[in-house]
């Protein structure tokens, strides 16, 4: 019944114990292979929607059809889920998020998730999410005395298309026995972990065509108000610039956000590598091979870990995101533009990092008066709130001692880059920062330049750790 996964494994237990060298070559194949590969392996059955049905292929079909998936990275895995409440709605919205949950022995967070999820969203931010629920354990009894609680707790959001609770049958699931004990766990934890890739991989699969975004949550979490507007604003400022996964909290698999269209290769890169080390170390793997080579964290964290007790044999986990805040969110815009500077950057610590809300930082050589620090915006705008803070909690001294914040118009090109020709002064900044609130009612023109100006010589060094920056609202939204 499991003859090609258990080919497979034989042919995993002949390689060495040390995995890592041969694991990074073997995947950097496979994603290359992948950039070439015809179209031509996809099954008629995986171009159509993925529905319910009573009639299920046999065994040695299935891992037949399951070995050619894997061998076309852009396809969908053939899978034929259960649905245990709620159905797709036809129109794609604009974010999934995805949860995937097992029976644990000792307590279970999943619905005061689901709560949180729709709790902490505007009625407006509902109508561009669809939650889905993966039921990822084989004890049928417990998935339909769950489905039944999940159901009269949420009827209205499943009946609006925002609720939908799955299950991959057990059947779909490879050989769960012998597995390869890699970094010396115990036999019951790889286990544990492998089941999870997989529970994952079935659950990105499903969720390919349901929006163009999607979050990878757990069971356990609860979220910031208005999470939703926070990561819209967040994709927003990063258009025209290349991102594989963007990570909205610190922990584990929480709050990883996804392009839609990139869910099934993750998916099929989770279902070849199952076995060999945990979900969030392969995650790693997987943006480092598609050119995503540094971590892309936002601050503040818009989801935080809740569960006291873990998932796996109920142990104890009490990590907490300390960059979490519930109710103070207030994300800024940071509108698409261009950074330049004549400060004498040091190594990689250039000017877009000042601008980005990933926790990293612009950090350059000692200033001299008159040095400046430029922001040129794709298109002017019109700003209601200003904020820059310098200096950093471990470099203290590396702030701007003396310095302003002026605002221009009328850009013009110039050798060292577009700049404008005409500035005003919003303020000082005082013990390294600066707010400066009501902008759009100070000035009467839409933006086009945000400049710091260095106005005296310094000999500490100069961190720029925030540039933020909060866009006016049309009228209609």
């Amino acid at each position: 019944m499991r003859l090609v996964w258990k080919s497979l494994d034989k042919m995993r237990c002949l390689r060495k114990r040390s995995t890592i060298p041969f694991l990074g070559f073997l995947i950097t194949f496979l994603l290359f292979l992948n950039l070439y590969i015809e179209d031509g392996y996809v099954l008629e059955g995986d171009k159509r929607q993925l529905r319910e049905t009573s009639v299920h292929p046999s065994s040695s079909e299935r891992y037949v059809h399951t070995f050619r998936d894997l061998s076309n990275f852009s396809g969908s895995i053939n899978v034929t889920y259960r649905y245990l409440a709620g159905t797709p709605l036809n129109r794609k919205k604009y974010l999934t998020i995805g949860l995937s949950s097992v029976k644990r022995k000792r307590g279970n967070y999943l619905l005061e998730t689901i709560k949180s999820i729709f709790d902490q969203s505007s009625y407006e931010e509902l109508k561009e999410i669809v939650v889905v629920v993966h039921l990822a354990d084989f004890d049928l009894a417990w998935c339909e005395n769950l489905v039944q609680e999940i159901t009269r707790k949420f009827a209205h959001h499943i009946i609006a298309g925002r609720l939908l609770v799955i299950q991959a049958p057990e059947e779909y699931y490879p050989s769960l026995d012998g597995l390869k004990r890699n970094y010396n766990d115990p036999e019951d934890r790889v286990r544990f972990r492998s089941k999870q890739n997989v529970d994952y991989a079935f659950l990105l699969n499903f969720c390919t065509n349901l929006s163009h975004f999607y979050m990878m949550l757990e069971d356990d979490v609860r979220c910031s108000r208005n999470f939703l507007t926070g990561l819209k604003k967040v994709i927003t400022s990063r258009e025209g610039s290349y991102w594989v996964m963007l990570e909205f909290s610190k922990l584990g698999y929480i709050g990883k956000l996804y392009h839609s269209r990139d869910l099934p290769r993750l998916a099929h890169f989770l279902l070849m590598f199952y076995q060999e080390m945990p979900c969030d170390w392969l995650l790693i793997h997987f943006r480092g091979l598609l050119a995503q080579k540094d971590v892309i964290r936002f601050k503040p964290s818009l989801f935080q870990h809740m569960g006291y007790y873990s998932s796996y044999k109920g142990a104890e986990n009490k990590l907490k995101d300390d960059d979490f805040e519930e109710d103070s969110i207030d994300i800024p815009d940071n509108p698409p533009a261009s950074l330049y500077t004549n400060i004498n950057v040091f190594e990689n610590y250039d000017a877009t990092k000042a601008y980005s809300t990933v926790d990293e930082y612009f950090w350059g050589k000692p200033p001299s008066t008159g040095d400046f620090f430029v922001i040129v915006f794709n298109k002017s705008t019109k700003i209601s709130k200003i904020k820059i803070v310098t200096g950093s909690d471990d470099r203290q001294n590396d702030i701007l001692h003396h310095g302003a914040l002026e605002v221009g118009e009328k850009l013009v090109g110039t050798k060292k880059g577009k700049q404008c020709s005409s500035y005003i002064t919003l303020g000082e900044f005082k013990n390294g920062n600066i707010e400066v609130q009501d902008v759009d009612h100070k000035i009467a023109f839409d933006i086009e330049c945000v400049r710091i100006v260095v106005t005296a010589c310094q000999k500490e060094w100069l961190i720029i750790r925030s540039i933020s920056l909060w866009t006016t609202q049309p009228p209609s939204q």
